[in-house]
């Protein structure tokens, strides 16, 4: 394990006061020296300017940025358009997802892209070799799957279209994480599955995110974190004692590396990654 297998997320800041902010933030956490930044993207690529923005200013400041791909609601042409644009401004990574139809889109069917294997062909086929691609993983299942079973087929066929690596949603239960990652391998899959970690700072956001992507919030840590009521640094505390020793867990069991969803906010991705010392590792 070394400082290079950590990386953290971003999503585009719709302000001005937003881009300021996310400017002190990048700052602050590429002293921590990850392996590269990733940005998120709305629905149907509603942001994808927004991504795009953010990507070249990071890149602007000196440091490797991974922009979000959706492929569900866009067309050839216009991912095609947006492969171009990346390419010609020297980015090198991608994580590639279906993503979520934009609202008013209408039936699923009508997208010319269906799942994210095909997004991963495309891309691919495009561009070869240029991009270094991450693709998205559930250790605790993706919330429409049919089956767990499913889930790993279809996580199977993203990386024989062409992945190189993938980043789990985040999860707290690391025995989720090494049993997805031990079906994979048996399935004859052997890319790098780099662990995603939210960082707890606020319980009913927490509540609200998990609720949406299908990530478990263990009963032990709801109760905890619901009995702190409005006490927010006895939750942040008792987040960064969790979040920290999940980590470790993760790290002593193998996961080739760290992918912290920081929501913009850099304290608790930094006080993590100090107690860990990664960038020591």
């Amino acid at each position: 394990m070394t400082q290079h297998n950590c990386s953290i997320e971003f999503f585009p800041p719709k302000t001005e006061a937003g881009v300021e902010k996310l400017r002190a933030t990048c700052a602050r956490l590429a002293e921590l020296k990850p392996q590269f930044f990733s940005v998120t993207f709305g629905a149907g690529g509603s942001t994808q300017q927004g991504t795009l923005d953010t990507v070249l200013r990071i890149r602007a400041a000196g440091h490797e940025a991974a922009p979000h791909i959706s492929c569900l609601g866009s067309s050839r042409a216009t991912l095609r358009a947006i492969l171009d644009t990346y390419r010609a401004n020297g980015i090198r990574r991608l994580v590639a997802l279906r993503g979520d139809l934009p609202s008013g889109y209408g039936d699923f069917s009508s997208s010319e892209f269906h799942y994210a294997n095909e997004l991963v062909e495309f891309i691919r086929a495009e561009t070869g070799d240029w991009f270094h691609i991450e693709v998205a993983a559930y250790p605790e299942t993706h919330p429409q799957a049919k089956s767990p079973q499913d889930d790993v087929n279809s996580f199977v066929r993203k990386v024989r279209a062409g992945a190189d690596s993938a980043i789990t949603q985040y999860f707290y239960n690391t025995d989720a994480y090494f049993r997805f990652v031990d079906e994979v391998r048996r399935a004859g899959c052997d890319v790098p599955i780099v662990a995603g970690i939210m960082p707890i700072t606020n319980y009913a956001q927490l509540v609200r995110f998990s609720d949406m992507c299908g990530a478990e919030i263990p009963r032990w840590i709801r109760l905890k974190l619901a009995s702190f009521g409005d006490d927010v640094e006895s939750i942040r505390a008792f987040g960064l004692d969790v979040v920290t020793a999940l980590c470790e867990r993760l790290l002593a069991g193998g996961a080739p590396g760290l992918h912290f969803y920081t929501l913009n906010q850099p304290s608790a991705t930094h006080a993590i990654w100090s107690r860990l010392n990664l960038s020591a590792r």
